[in-house]
């Protein structure tokens, strides 16, 4: 790449904290780095919920995947005026999206479960254990087959209820080409990406992804991938933004 990477797009909300490695690198190597999302989140109102023919009241426990799923699965208890029962039962993905729970109910006084692991299988001794209650399964409009795959193989009566949906965000054409320098961290960005601009040509524009189903996406539509995490060494998307930066600069 002859180009000199300079700006940087990181579609991503801008750090909370001033501390970022991403503001480090900016700052080392002289960078404009800009933090904006190329998709969002929005919840289901309660008359788009409706149409799935879903009663919440109808379930015994439920299976969180992400904290989003959490707010907008009480988003929609709220609008639809449901009160959570004690005995409800909460299976979680995570210990930390188990304790997220804390926002909406008194974590102490129901019955919580969450993987050690990080993922589905964690849940498997809990989910064999409760096989008779009625699970519902928050998720999004588009997700992995994987998040259910525990739940089927455990036999467990579930249901996927949609509750919040991905959507792009508006860019003008001209904004993203004014980029040197492209970063993603799910296949939404890159499908926001080319409906914000249908006739993008990637030239010797860098494109940098977090995650495998990202990288996967970036090639899929014909584009290079220049700078990828995690690797061996770089486990993050800071660490392999800077070295790809220092390469990037040293070769001028």
């Amino acid at each position: 790449m002859s180009l000199k990477v300079k700006k940087i797009l990181i579609s991503q909300p801008a750090p909370s904290t001033e501390k970022s490695p991403y503001f480090d690198i900016a700052e080392k190597y002289q960078l404009q780095m800009d933090f904006r999302p190329f998709i969002r989140v929005v919840g289901l109102d309660a008359k788009e919920f409706r149409q799935q023919r879903i009663n919440i009241q109808d379930y015994t426990a439920v299976v969180f995947t992400a904290k989003t799923a959490i707010d907008h699965f009480f988003a929609l208890c709220e609008e639809f005026r449901i009160a959570m029962p004690e005995t409800m039962k909460y299976f979680c993905i995570s210990e930390s999206v188990a304790l997220y729970l804390q926002k909406y109910i008194v974590y102490r006084k129901r019955k919580i479960f969450f993987s050690t692991t990080g993922k589905m299988d964690g849940l498997a001794a809990a989910l064999t254990k409760h096989n008779k209650e009625k699970f519902i399964v928050p998720v999004s409009d588009v997700h992995s087959e994987d998040l259910t795959a525990v739940l089927d193989e455990k036999k467990v009566d579930y249901t996927k209820a949609v509750m919040y949906r991905t959507v792009s965000n508006e860019f003008t054409e001209e904004e993203i080409l004014s980029y040197d320098m492209l970063v993603f961290f799910s296949p939404s960005g890159i499908v926001s990406l080319l409906k914000n601009a249908p006739n993008f040509e990637q030239g010797e524009k860098a494109i940098g992804c977090f995650g495998a189903a990202t990288a996967k996406a970036v090639k899929d539509a014909g584009l290079h991938l220049d700078c990828e995490a995690p690797q061996p060494g770089l486990p993050s998307m800071t660490a392999a933004l800077e070295a790809f930066i220092k390469e990037n600069h040293k070769a001028k």
